[in-house]
């Protein structure tokens, strides 16, 4: 049986490359396997809304189902990636709402971080300026981070009276960039300049404001152009593996490594590299 005869899944899948977007906004490359997400309110640094949390939550969560997005660049309007949650339009609501309602909200930015984390597309991160609050929450929740010099990162809830532990970052951030250097950010709210973040492992690579998006673009191009199939593998076992043992860890890798060889893009690999060509991966 060929690939052309065996039975798929794939027309349960959709194309997303005409998405609209109401609270953002949301374009992909020619062939559609690229999509940046841009968050769009340069005059207030790009801040968030009730709205734009839960249509980012929703377009993640759909994203699993995306017949042509393959990597994703999230980035912000202007000179700043975001200012975080928007001060009259969620803070001053927060201070009137009663508990119900409170853990309502809470519970929905959590699962925007949960969406980008299960959505099977690598998500790159794409700061310039301002990245604070829930926007470093965003760029900590992506699968890289690359930034310009001017890049100030701030988890800053403790600066509003709030726990250091929002949207999973007492979870995370350590993973990315220790222990204590985290302990630090998150209990004093202070900003994290490029160079450190780079430097800690947070940022992957500082680039020049002007160039700064092109060099996102052109690694989630890489990223899709690639055994996209194995990326979405490898970023389920870089999520999955927190919670396992070694003994886990190798069980599930082991797994996971034989559904990839069981995959066309593997035997196409081989088949290239053989005939010293490059290869053409199909993602299946």
């Amino acid at each position: 049986m060929n690939d052309q005869t065996r039975p798929s899944m794939r027309g349960h899948l959709k194309p997303f490359k005409d998405y609209q977007a109401a609270h953002f906004l949301f374009e992909t490359s020619k062939d559609g396997r690229v999509a940046t997400i841009r968050l769009n309110r340069p005059e207030r640094k790009n801040p968030l809304t009730f709205e734009s949390y839960a249509e980012l939550r929703d377009l993640f969560r759909d994203l699993t189902y995306a017949s042509d997005i393959r990597a994703v660049v999230i980035t912000g309007a202007g000179d700043n990636f975001s200012s975080g949650g928007d001060v009259f339009e969620i803070i001053e609501p927060l201070t009137q709402m009663a508990m119900p309602d409170l853990i309502a909200f809470t519970r929905m930015t959590g699962d925007l971080v949960k969406a980008m984390k299960k959505c099977p597309q690598p998500i790159i991160a794409a700061v310039d300026g301002i990245c604070a609050g829930a926007g470093a929450i965003l760029a900590m929740a992506s699968d890289m981070r690359l930034a310009t010099p001017e890049a100030k990162t701030a988890f800053l809830f403790t600066r509003v009276g709030l726990a250091g532990a929002d949207m999973g970052a007492c979870g995370i951030l350590p993973r990315i960039i220790g222990q204590g250097r985290a302990a630090e950010l998150l209990y004093t709210g202070r900003s994290m300049n490029a160079a450190e973040g780079e430097r800690w492992g947070f940022f992957n690579a500082l680039y020049e404001r002007a160039t700064l998006e092109d060099e996102a673009k052109k690694l989630a191009k890489s990223l899709a152009d690639g055994p996209w199939f194995a990326h979405s593998m490898t970023k389920t076992m870089l999520n999955q593996e927190w919670a396992m043992g070694l003994d886990e860890m190798i069980e599930s890798e082991a797994q996971a490594q034989a559904i990839c060889m069981a995959t066309g893009d593997f035997r196409r690999a081989f088949e290239a590299f053989a005939a010293k060509q490059r290869p053409v991966f199909e993602g299946n």
